[in-house]
C-alpha cells in the first residue's frame, strides 16, 4: 500500500497578472521538499476572472506548458484550473498534469451564477477520475462543492472497490462564506469516505472580494489533517492508503448505497 504526499499552495493571486502569478508560484515551488501531488487554487494564473481575452487556446496553451514544466521539474503531479478557449467556447478547465506530461482534464460542471460565470463559460458534462501512483482522484472546482450529487462515491462493479480515494477541490471561495466552505468540505469527506482536499486563495481580487484561505485536508472521518489560516502557506500532508481502506472495512457504508 502506498502513502501519498500531497502539497497545498495557498497564496494571494495577483489579479489578471499572468507573469506575476507565474513568478510567485516559481518562488513557492523553488525549495519544495519531495512530494507526489501539488494543488494550486482555481484559475491559478489570473484569479477568478471572466476576462476571456486572457484565455489561451487549448491546443496552444502557455499555462498548460508552464504546468508541465513545473510537474516534470519537481517530479510531482499538479492539479489546478484556468480558463481556456476551445471550439469557439470558453471553459473553466481543471487539469491534472503528471510528470510524464500526461494531462487529465475536467471542465467545471456547476457555473457560479451569482458571479456571472454561467454567462461566460460552458459547463462540463462528465466527471474525471484520475489514476496516479495507485490512488484515484476525483477532480472538482470551487462551486461544484455545493452539489454532492456530482461526486457520489460508490462501489465499482468491476473492481469491487470505491470509485475514488481523494476529492480535489480548487477554489476562489470568498471569506463571507468561509463557514460553508469548511462545513461542505468535511461533509464531502464523511459521506464519501475519502480524503478531501480544498485549496483556496487569500487576498482581495479585482472585484473587491476578500478571500480568507482556509485551505484544508480532511480524512474519511472528516477529521482535520491540515487547516490553513489567512496567510500565504505551503503545507505537505501524507495520506495513508491503509487508513482509508481500514475505515471502509470497519464502516462499510459505501456498500449500502443504492
Amino acid at each position: 500500500m502506498f502513502d501519498l504526499k500531497i502539497t497545498i499552495v495557498q497564496f494571494d493571486q495577483i489579479w489578471e497578472n499572468i507573469p506575476a502569478n507565474y513568478a510567485r508560484i516559481d518562488d513557492f515551488l523553488l525549495n519544495l521538499p519531495a512530494t507526489d501531488v501539488i494543488v494550486l487554487p482555481e484559475m491559478f494564473h489570473t484569479g477568478f476572472s471572466m476576462n476571456t481575452k486572457l484565455a489561451n487556446d487549448w491546443n496552444q496553451n502557455e499555462a498548460l506548458a508552464r504546468l508541465k514544466n513545473w510537474s516534470k521539474k519537481l517530479n510531482a503531479a499538479i492539479y489546478t484550473s484556468f480558463m481556456v478557449g476551445e471550439n469557439e467556447q470558453f471553459y473553466n478547465r481543471g487539469v491534472f498534469v503528471e510528470p510524464s506530461s500526461k494531462v487529465w482534464q475536467y471542465d467545471k460542471r456547476r457555473s457560479f451564477g451569482l458571479g456571472g460565470e454561467d454567462k461566460v463559460f460552458t459547463e462540463g458534462t462528465s466527471e474525471t477520475i484520475v489514476e496516479f501512483k495507485g490512488w484515484k482522484f476525483n477532480l472538482q472546482i470551487c462551486y461544484d462543492l455545493r452539489f454532492p450529487e456530482l461526486i457520489r462515491n460508490r462501489i465499482d462493479e468491476t473492481s469491487e472497490q470505491p470509485a475514488y480515494d481523494v476529492l480535489l477541490y480548487v477554489a476562489n471561495w470568498p471569506s463571507k462564506r468561509a463557514f460553508h466552505w469548511k462545513t461542505l468540505l468535511q461533509a464531502r469527506a464523511i459521506e464519501n469516505q475519502c480524503y478531501t482536499v480544498g485549496v483556496n486563495r487569500i487576498g482581495i481580487d479585482g472585484n473587491n472580494l476578500l478571500y480568507s484561505g482556509s485551505s484544508a485536508i480532511y480524512n474519511g472521518l472528516g477529521e482535520t489533517l491540515a487547516e490553513l489560516n489567512d496567510q500565504e502557506t505551503v503545507q505537505t500532508v501524507t495520506l495513508s492508503k491503509a487508513e482509508i481502506q481500514n475505515l471502509r472495512i470497519q464502516l462499510p457504508f459505501l456498500k449500502d448505497r443504492k
